[in-house]
């Protein structure tokens, strides 16, 4: 753990109300050559707020884009982990000081130890032994809003802690996003009331590319397809997003058997693999 250099804080944080007047980082702090992504939502995330969690961040991959979080239970660390397996860095601002004895939440220091060891950081602006209290939560949350170009809400019930950090997004002129959810779901109160106040819809990553000014990559230009047969180009095609395997099946339009053979093929070149349910490229 060590202190910040005031020269070395990201800039954006330098911008906001009331600045941070010190910053103990346990980590490597990203430079301000990237776009930085809040990612925050409910502790008690739905198996649909999980996959948007993933598909977006899976989509993200590969460009210049940190994640940011709380290290809370629920959405935030599902960001975390899904940056990391997508190889983005990302930061976490806990609500506590940084000591192992306080860190909070207990559960997730191995999370923290993870995401220092993948190139990212937690940083906190309370004094390393602060333990965790209702007060520290909103104070760090306008760090977050503060050091992002944008802030995306998904999942949150209306009257949620989560949307805190919203409204400093708004209060600090940074884009609010969220993703529409089931009706009937009271996890999608917060964001349905986000898009009546005017928040930008999100229904896939490359909303968060338009919304940086990132060009979209041409995927198949960076796999060497010289040794592929044109049913193994198809699939990698067709994986431009992650499918269903019955979506997949239907869109490749082969018998079953042979379909399962090309499948496992890929999969064992490493090309694509089977995850929750859905094929998506490596």
């Amino acid at each position: 753990m060590y202190e910040l250099p005031k020269d070395k804080y990201p800039k954006a944080l330098n911008e906001i109300p009331h600045p941070p007047k010190k910053l103990y980082v346990v980590g490597d702090v990203p430079d301000d050559s990237y776009f930085f992504l809040t990612i925050v939502g409910s502790r008690k995330y739905t198996a649909y707020g999980k996959s948007v969690c993933e598909e977006i961040i899976n989509g993200l991959k590969g460009y210049p884009i940190v994640i940011v979080s709380g290290l809370a239970m629920g959405i935030d660390t599902l960001a975390h982990e899904c940056a990391m397996k997508a190889g983005l860095k990302t930061i976490a601002f806990p609500g506590s000081g940084l000591s192992k004895e306080v860190l909070y939440p207990r559960s997730n220091m191995n999370l923290a130890k993870r995401i220092v060891e993948n190139g990212g950081c937690v940083i906190s602006e309370f004094e390393p032994d602060v333990k965790a209290a209702r007060w520290t939560f909103p104070q760090r949350n306008r760090l977050m809003a503060g050091i992002s170009q944008a802030v995306l809400i998904i999942e949150a019930e209306e009257k949620s802690g989560t949307l805190i950090t919203s409204k400093l997004a708004i209060d600090y002129n940074k884009e609010v996003m969220t993703v529409p959810g089931n009706i009937f779901s009271e996890t999608s109160k917060g964001p349905h009331m986000l898009l009546r106040l005017g928040a930008t819809p999100v229904t896939s990553y490359k909303d968060i590319l338009t919304s940086f000014g990132l060009e979209e990559k041409d995927t198949d230009e960076t796999i060497d397809t010289r040794d592929l047969s044109e049913d193994e180009i198809k699939v990698l095609q067709i994986l431009r997003s992650p499918k269903t395997k019955d979506d997949l099946l239907g869109e490749l339009g082969l018998p079953i058997q042979e379909a399962n053979t090309l499948l496992s093929i890929l999969e064992i070149k490493g090309l694509i693999k089977e995850e929750l349910g859905e094929f998506r490229r490596n």
